[in-house]
């Protein structure tokens, strides 16, 4: 009874909360959710996933299994508590409860109704090991980051400055409660390292894990060397690559891989590292205005940051694999992010100046020389990225400001 209360409550709730702004990736959940019995949504702590599925699907009930009573009952009797929705359900943190999904499975094998169960989790690694295990051809997996920012432009009061838009970062609290960027981000990391940290990892010493945290942001846009990292952190280089690896579950960072083109060339072979949010990242590196940010010594990196995520939330959010690269030799000739689309590569170079240079244009230019002339072709349709207000169409490049980064069809097979 408590359970169905609940339930009541939740359902109740949703309809006295303000309207959600649309999110991109809307579209193509209603359409797995046509096809598929199950649909699993993963992204960060609050980057909006609840919000989505309980406007999408408002005529289910909803449930989270981050609530103590209602995780017990799913833990301890998976049965009894399926049985109470024979009509599916939004099931929230079901990350909490791997053992559920072999019962989902065991339903959805005997009544395979599209969009019969939306599940939504946090912890990738954790969810998709069991969906592996359980769901595998069950279930459609999508992922929603936080807003990209053509979404942050749909709120009434938002940025217009580049600094600031990439000071705020684009977690949709900020936006939505008109919320100080500095103290949310500061109870959002708190809440990140004392929970989600400890529910992946046995780490005995959070302060050490928050110092590599912040030696992390001080690389964003840097190759990984683990060595050094961990070497500044005070850690083992097996302890680095361990905690690397759990701010990757936790939807912190990221790696871009390097392009292996068949070129006869000696190209890098370390990923790049990225944070998924620009905000989470000013806030580490102690940046706390648009102001600061605008001069600090790491503008250029955060803001390739910036790029190289709103490009990936492009395609995720379309239901897209990432497909991005990056491409450097050993000379040092780099092209900051590479768009793999079939046979053709976009190729994106990124500049924090509000001024176009020259020397803008030489990698995206050498690489598509390299790519066109390989024992493998490859048509490469190349952009700059920068800083400043005025769309241009070179030859060597089409050159975007920041601002019409939304503009570029970076999913699209063919001419973007």
């Amino acid at each position: 009874m408590v359970l169905i209360d609940n339930c009541i409550d939740n359902k109740l709730h949703l309809h006295n909360t303000r309207p959600m702004i649309p999110r991109v990736l809307e579209k193509h959940l209603r359409g797995v959710a046509g096809k598929f019995p199950v649909v699993t949504i993963t992204g960060p702590r609050q980057s909006g996933k609840t919000t989505l599925c309980r406007s999408v699907f408002a005529q289910k009930p909803y449930v989270s299994l981050e609530a103590p009573d209602v995780h017990a009952f799913a833990a301890e009797d998976p049965r009894g508590f399926l049985a109470g929705y024979p009509d599916g359900a939004v099931l929230d943190e079901v990350h909490r409860t791997p053992d559920l999904l072999s019962y989902i499975q065991t339903i959805v094998d005997a009544r395979p109704v599209p969009g019969l169960f939306i599940l939504t989790g946090s912890a990738n690694f954790a969810l998709l090991r069991s969906i592996s295990q359980s769901l595998a051809g069950r279930t459609a997996l999508l992922t929603l980051l936080p807003l990209s920012l053509d979404e942050v432009r749909r709120f009434p009061r938002h940025p217009s400055d580049l600094w600031e838009v990439l000071w705020k970062g684009s977690f949709p609290a900020i936006y939505d409660r008109g919320l100080d960027p500095d103290t949310w981000y500061a109870g959002y990391v708190g809440t990140y390292v004392e929970r989600d940290v400890r529910m992946v990892l046995n780490i005995g010493d959070l302060l050490a894990f928050q110092t590599f945290l912040r030696l992390c942001a001080g690389r964003t846009s840097q190759l990984v060397n683990l060595s050094a990292l961990g070497a500044d952190a005070g850690i083992t280089h097996a302890t680095a690559k361990s905690w690397l690896s759990v701010l990757e579950t936790g939807y912190v960072t990221w790696r871009v891989p390097p392009l292996h083109a068949n070129l006869r060339k000696r190209l890098i072979k370390t990923p790049k590292l990225h944070f998924l949010d620009t905000g989470l990242l000013c806030y580490l590196l102690g940046i706390r205005s648009a102001q600061q940010l605008a001069y600090h010594p790491l503008r250029g990196a955060i803001f390739e940051t910036w790029v190289a995520s709103e490009i990936l939330k492009a395609r995720l959010h379309r239901g897209k694999p990432p497909n991005l690269f990056f491409f450097r030799d050993r000379k040092g000739m780099e092209v900051d992010l590479i768009v793999e689309l079939g046979r053709m590569y976009l190729a994106v170079e990124t500049k924090s100046s509000h001024t176009i240079a020259e020397d803008f244009f030489v990698g995206v230019r050498t690489f598509k020389e390299l790519m066109e002339t390989s024992p493998s072709p490859r048509r490469v349709k190349s952009y700059v990225i920068y800083g400043g207000t005025t769309t241009q169409r070179r030859t060597a490049a089409t050159v975007l400001p920041w601002s019409a980064i939304d503009t570029g069809k970076w999913w699209k097979n063919g001419e973007a």
